[in-house]
């Protein structure tokens, strides 16, 4: 008898309500609702309107309701350090904060007068990257904070608005940077350095933790009954990881401990990564800027978060505006028929992260670093997705370095995995296998957790397999070797001039 599950994911551009089944020994999910999630400039600064996603979700909810099939639970995923303040009555207080908005910056310096980065590593194992939650809590007004009963970040503020419990899973709490991944709690040392309230951090759950049911308000709003709402692993990273269908190699004396893959999450954001049993917080670790965060059963995603697909969407968004609109398959086949190798940039540079003139940031790059300008949207898309691919080599390079041990392949998964160019590039970089696939690898991982959760799973490893049975993976064999070794050389050059 079939089995059903509600995942929400949200995203930095969109947002869905998903219907997942478990039939037989196989998975599949069905889009009931989609929605765009847009950025609203104000005059508090860039934020997001929380109350028309949630408007949205409960749309998305009662579609589901339209199908009269049983559910058996619901879960809410999203991107990590973003946060709603709740108030005393338990409703959203607005502004909910971008974490590109430019108050990040007073945030770091506000820090920065009250903790040194080197405790702050040593107490979260996070990379430092200005939009994390403990820059953007410092550049929150003293009297808002004074006026809020808890922060929660955004899945678990989903959560809360479903179910009424207000907690953080561990996957999204690590991403904050006030949370110690070795004592698994909010760390007391920043929360007080900084004068947080700390009754503002709510209790920290597993991932896949059962909270309570369905408000009834909610019920009635959406035609469901009282389902159990889980929060599974409420960071779309994790969420994406848990349904990465890998298999470790057998003769590694601890697949966990020395893993033989590593994962790359690819949309907006590129975040690339291994499995392990335990963090690494060491001053290596450290200068290469690796961050350390929980993943389902308590594991530790390693990884590096850096730009990723983000440099194409913004010059898509940059030329629409200029009135020549293509879409991702277009820009795509204009890279793939271009000259190779003409410029690279590095996709790390901070210049990049910023909205807005993406084609004539890549440009000034190339100018700075006496390399031609891209010309064309064809040049500039080549130039961004080869310097990604380099990129990605890089980071693996770093991952062996910190690990002592090699990686043997690479699981692409996320929106990005369908971008075939891409992914041979990235194959060809790494020199190895790229397994490209689940595309939707977070809603996936969303329904898998709220399956173990409810003991409709046996392991983490059985649900991967289910993954493998059920959705399509192309594998990337690896080719030019020489080519790509003499780039990679370029590459770093090219690093260390911009």
């Amino acid at each position: 008898m079939p089995t059903h599950y509600l995942a929400i994911d949200l995203g930095a551009e969109s947002g869905r309500v998903t219907l997942g089944t478990l039939d037989g020994g196989r998975l599949s999910i069905e889009e009931l609702h989609r929605f765009p999630n847009t950025p609203v400039k104000t005059d508090a600064g860039l934020t997001w309107n929380l109350a028309a996603l949630f408007d949205e979700v409960l749309s998305g909810l009662r579609k589901a309701a339209d199908r009269r099939v049983p559910i058996a639970s619901v879960s809410t995923d999203s991107w990590g350090v973003d946060y709603a303040l709740i108030d005393a009555k338990g409703a959203v207080m607005p502004p909910t904060f971008h974490y590109r908005d430019s108050r990040t910056a007073r945030g770091v310096e506000a820090v920065k007068t009250r903790v040194d980065w080197k405790t702050i590593y040593d107490e979260t194992g996070i990379q430092f990257m200005p939009l994390n939650t403990i820059f953007q809590l410092a550049a929150e007004a003293p009297e808002r904070l004074k006026r809020a009963w808890q922060v929660l970040t955004i899945a678990d503020a989903f959560n809360f608005l479903l179910c009424g419990v207000a907690r953080i899973d561990e996957s999204n709490a690590s991403t904050t940077q006030l949370y110690n991944p070795r004592a698994k709690t909010w760390s007391k040392k920043l929360i007080q350095s900084l004068d947080l309230p700390e009754r503002m951090f709510p209790p920290i759950v597993e991932c896949g933790t059962e909270l309570g049911l369905l408000k009834p308000d909610i019920s009635r709003a959406t035609g469901l009954p009282a389902v159990s709402v889980i929060a599974s692993c409420s960071h779309d990273t994790a969420a994406a990881v848990a349904a990465v269908p890998a298999v470790s190699i057998a003769n590694r004396p601890s697949p966990i401990a020395n893993p033989d893959w590593t994962y790359l999450s690819s949309g907006t954001w590129s975040l690339m990564g291994v499995e392990l049993s335990a963090p690494i917080i060491t001053d290596a670790c450290r200068e290469l800027n690796f961050t350390n965060e929980i993943g389902y059963g308590g594991s530790v995603r390693l990884l590096k978060n850096i730009v990723g697909l983000w440099l194409v969407q913004e010059c898509r968004r940059e030329w629409t505006t200029g009135g020549r609109d293509f879409d991702y398959a277009a820009l795509t086949q204009l890279a793939t028929d271009a000259p190779p190798f003409v410029s690279l940039i590095d996709p790390a540079d901070p210049r990049f992260i910023t909205p807005g003139e993406m084609p004539q940031k890549i440009a000034a790059f190339c100018r700075e670093t006496g390399q031609p300008e891209p010309a064309t949207p064809a040049a500039t898309i080549r130039c961004a997705l080869e310097s990604l691919a380099l990129l990605y080599r890089r980071t693996l390079r770093q991952i062996e370095q910190l690990l002592g041990n090699k990686i043997e392949r690479l699981h692409i998964v996320g929106g990005g995995s369908r971008n075939a160019l891409l992914n041979q590039f990235t194959a060809n970089a790494l020199q190895i296998p790229v397994l490209a696939g689940p595309v939707e690898a977070t809603t996936i991982g969303n329904v898998a957790v709220q399956a173990l959760t409810l003991g409709h799973l046996p392991s983490l490893a059985a649900a991967r397999e289910i993954v493998r049975a059920s959705f399509d993976v192309t594998t990337f064999q690896p080719c030019d070797a020489q080519e790509w070794d003499r780039q990679a050389h370029r590459f770093e050059s090219a690093l260390s001039r911009g």
